[in-house]
């Protein structure tokens, strides 16, 4: 029996647990703490690093001492985190400037500079983007992406820049703060955009294409590779012991699906968080250009995930929660003040709202709801896409418009599901994760809208730093290899679709993917992006 130390990095907050590995991966304890998200003009976007290392150095020793764990029992260390941040360091691992997030969007001069000149496609200058897509299988066309930002320092802080010694992300930061190391795991590499997914190392050609110094990239390890070992100083901060192994981990997008067990080719995990996604593993690159879908490298060498991602599928859910339940289900007249309150408070009201619903027929008396309420980015892409409620009429209610942005957001999943089922073969049987799968009613409505068996593992929510614990169980010897977690990961409860419910589901499946293409022209003019005809 071993345990290992799990650090799950948000964009607000960290979730330090505490698992045990034995026949499972079991968690014992967890505590979790936040930090800043300082939003800037111009679409800044940045974090603290000291922020981020009290917050780890807090919970760390408050789960030490609500586990009854010694420090000296801790096997082994590993990391879950947020991606595509952009921390610069000098030698001695001092950041010369405060983190730059992944929601930063400064660099839009970069980007136009760097990319979107000259001949194009999809925004990008036809030759870099042929270069790109040979070499690593994608190309940098987001003003959010890292290079852009490592750009943006270059033109406004050359003091900052001229300091830089290492390019690294947010986990490999906090692996420097704990071993001394830089590195760089495979799928923070891949996330760079200058990866050469054929040669597995960093690619001179698009360096020099986009004017990166090569001298800036860390040296690349796997995700169980260890990193090195918890130093004295790091030690006396966590409140750990020295010595203890460091493993390099993953980003969120790579580790979800580990923690899921989705990790065999072929397995099909969804996500439904914040956001939300369709994953499923595949041991070739693969790219769907019209659907915005691309196989990216993730926490197993010679694997990738393709990756289909929706822009809000939770966040729906917590529109519904304040302005929808709050405001109006009455939640307060049951003498049930279940809407203020820490965490497990909130939980009890997605728990309240979601059976609410349980007994709306299927269809929600025939409303839709599109999810697309910061724009969407599968299967189109359009920053002007809105949410909306379709087909309101007198008998409804506000249990069939809950139950209906429920089912909205399943309608999506399917969509993306179907999308990827153009490349390859999706499984039979889906693991669904995040805070969504939590829920009884959600896990069965998209069992009958999708007419896949669902499958919910234990701690759902937690499956981030589950995947952190697994890699580091592997690297440890633990488990045999990451094909093997998936008998690590007990399931909790299954889903079977319905198929009477499945058929009214089609019926009604078939008019949400209408809407988009009905309301494209309406959603750009509300949006103002462009003027109505007169």
């Amino acid at each position: 029996m071993k345990y290992v130390l799990a650090y799950d990095i948000g964009t607000t907050g960290v979730k330090t647990c505490l698992f045990q590995i034995d026949r499972s991966i079991s968690m014992l304890a967890a505590d979790s703490e936040g930090y800043g998200l300082y939003i800037m003009e111009h679409g800044g976007a940045e974090q603290d690093t000291e922020e981020w290392w009290a917050a780890m150095c807090h919970t760390t020793r408050r789960l030490l001492e609500k586990s009854g764990i010694h420090p000296a029992e801790i096997a082994g260390i590993s990391f879950c985190s947020q991606m595509q941040g952009l921390i610069l360091t000098d030698k001695d691992g001092v950041p010369v400037r405060r983190p730059m997030s992944y929601m930063d969007q400064r660099a839009v001069e970069e980007i136009r500079k760097g990319i979107a000149y000259g001949i194009q496609i999809a925004g990008a200058n036809v030759f870099k983007l042929l270069k790109s897509l040979w070499i690593t299988g994608a190309v940098s066309t987001s003003v959010k992406d890292p290079m852009w930002k490592y750009k943006w320092i270059e033109a406004h802080e050359p003091e900052n820049f001229a300091r830089a010694y290492k390019w690294l992300d947010v986990k490999e930061y906090l692996i420097h703060r704990c071993t001394g190391r830089f590195i760089m795991t495979e799928d923070s590499a891949f996330a760079t955009l200058l990866y050469d997914t054929r040669k597995h190392c960093w690619s001179a050609p698009l360096c020099r294409t986009f004017g990166v110094n090569p001298d800036h990239l860390p040296e690349i390890i796997a995700s169980s590779d260890q990193a090195g070992f918890l130093t004295e100083q790091a030690a006396a901060e966590l409140g750990l012991a020295a010595g203890i192994p460091v493993f390099g981990g993953g980003g969120d997008a790579s580790l979800i699906g580990v923690g899921a067990g989705s990790t065999a080719v072929g397995d099909t995990h969804i996500y439904c968080g914040t956001s939300g996604w369709v994953t499923t593993v595949t041991d070739r690159q693969l790219v769907d250009a019209s659907a915005m879908i691309a196989a990216i490298v993730g926490a197993q060498s010679g694997r990738y995930n393709y990756f289909a991602e929706m822009e809000t599928a939770g966040k729906c859910l917590e529109w519904v929660r304040d302005h929808l339940a709050l405001d109006e289900i009455g939640i307060y007249l049951e003498k049930k003040d279940i809407s203020e309150g820490p965490e497990a408070i909130a939980r009890s009201l997605y728990d309240y709202m979601t059976e609410t619903v349980k007994n709306a027929p299927a269809g929600s008396g025939g409303v839709l709801f599109t999810p697309w309420l910061h724009g969407n980015r599968c299967p189109f892409e359009d920053p002007s896409a809105a949410g909306m409620f379709f087909g309101i009429r007198l008998e409804t209610g506000k249990t069939e418009l809950i139950r209906a942005v429920l089912e909205g957001i399943c309608y999506h999943l399917r969509w993306m599901l179907e999308c990827q089922e153009k490349k390859l073969k999706v499984s039979d049987t889906i693991r669904f994760v995040g805070g969504g799968a939590l829920s009884p009613v959600t896990s069965q409505i998209l069992a009958d809208i999708t007419g896949h068996r669902i499958e919910v593992v234990k701690s759902p929510q937690n499956v981030g730093a589950v995947g952190a614990a697994a890699v580091a169980a592997v690297g440890l010897g633990l488990i045999p290899d990451l094909d093997k977690v998936r008998d690590f990961i007990p399931v909790q409860s299954s889903y079977n679709p319905d198929p009477s419910q499945h058929a009214i589901y089609n019926h009604y499946y078939e008019i949400f993917k209408k809407l988009y293409a009905a309301n494209k022209k309406n959603f750009q003019i509300l949006s103002g992006r462009e003027e109505a005809s007169v």
